[in-house]
């Protein structure tokens, strides 16, 4: 695999999943898990800042992105589900060792990897994801509210908006520092696969199913406790969706934590992207290369 980002396409549990690979195949693997309701598109500039010296990965979850869509008749629209699919894919790539980058909804999708299988893990970038429930304040509202009713009507509308092509200028312009510098791209790009039939009702079953995502905040808060990953934060403080509030919640439970906020909304690559790849690329220096350098030697001298 060169540094060139390659597009490609692999069924997974039978629906047809696209990816974005980047990086030398031997090199540590940093899989890139994106949030709602966007795509692998949002890693673009950081695939590029980092594959020189990592293998990158980026999968569309099924309806999102050029992932296919399946009907939602035959298909289980959860994120137990996407982990699966996730799962498949990095199985198929033969991947067995790998960071996680966790992104909002790519954040349940990695911990239910991360608990399952703590021996695979070797480090977590964590960017505006929780798994406390401090993190889940106003914004989550009429989320909640659909919990408790699964047909409340005004609870529906009001997610729907969320998605809406003025609630996705909001998610990605909203505590911006400089508005101007976020392409309008990067909604008109989500609205490809949000504007998709059914896609609508996809969104609402993803809202009504994070339920149980907080339903496993305890299991993960134990996984961290008894395995203390290595692990980076990178949010942007300022994000109504998953406010700083979340990301200091981490804290509690992570002893081996680097912890950076920044001074933006939800979707923090968009402003800061070159200072959080430069961190990232500090932290997988300090964690991982140097780590796969020494077996490599040590392999080497062995033989």
């Amino acid at each position: 695999m060169t540094n060139k980002t390659q597009y490609r396409f692999l069924t997974v549990n039978g629906v047809e999943i696209f990816f974005r690979e980047a990086g030398p195949a031997d090199a540590p693997t940093l899989v890139l898990l994106h949030g709602y309701p966007t795509s692998s598109h949002m890693f673009r500039n950081l695939i590029n800042d980092l594959s020189d010296r990592y293998h990158l990965i980026a999968p569309d979850y099924p309806g999102y992105g050029r992932s296919e869509q399946p009907p939602i008749a035959a298909f289980e629209y959860s994120f137990k589900n996407f982990a699966s699919i996730v799962e498949g894919l990095l199985g198929q790539l033969g991947i067995e060792k790998y960071s996680l980058y966790l992104m909002d909804y790519g954040a349940p999708v990695g911990w239910t990897l991360a608990s399952k299988y703590p021996e695979k893990i070797e480090t977590l970038i964590v960017q505006n994801g929780c798994c406390y429930e401090e993190g889940l304040e106003t914004f989550w509202d009429p989320i909640k509210a659909l919990w408790k009713d699964r047909n409340d009507q005004d609870a529906i509308e009001k997610c729907r908006t969320f998605h809406s092509p003025e609630g996705l200028k909001w998610q990605y312009t909203h505590h911006v520092p400089d508005v101007d510098a976020i392409s309008p791209d990067n909604w008109e790009i989500d609205l490809r696969h949000l504007l998709r039939p059914e896609n609508d009702d996809i969104q609402i079953a993803m809202f009504y199913d994070y339920q149980n995502n907080v339903k496993q905040y305890p299991n993960w808060q134990a996984y961290l406790r008894k395995y203390d990953p290595e692990m980076l934060i990178v949010y942007g403080k300022d994000d109504y969706i998953f406010p700083g509030v979340g990301a200091e919640a981490y804290k509690k439970d992570v002893r081996n934590l680097e912890f950076h906020l920044y001074p933006t909304g939800h979707f923090a690559l968009e402003s800061f992207g070159g200072e959080i790849a430069s961190t990232i690329r500090d932290f997988l220096d300090r964690k991982v290369a140097r780590t796969a350098a020494t077996k490599l030697q040590t392999e080497q001298t062995a033989g």
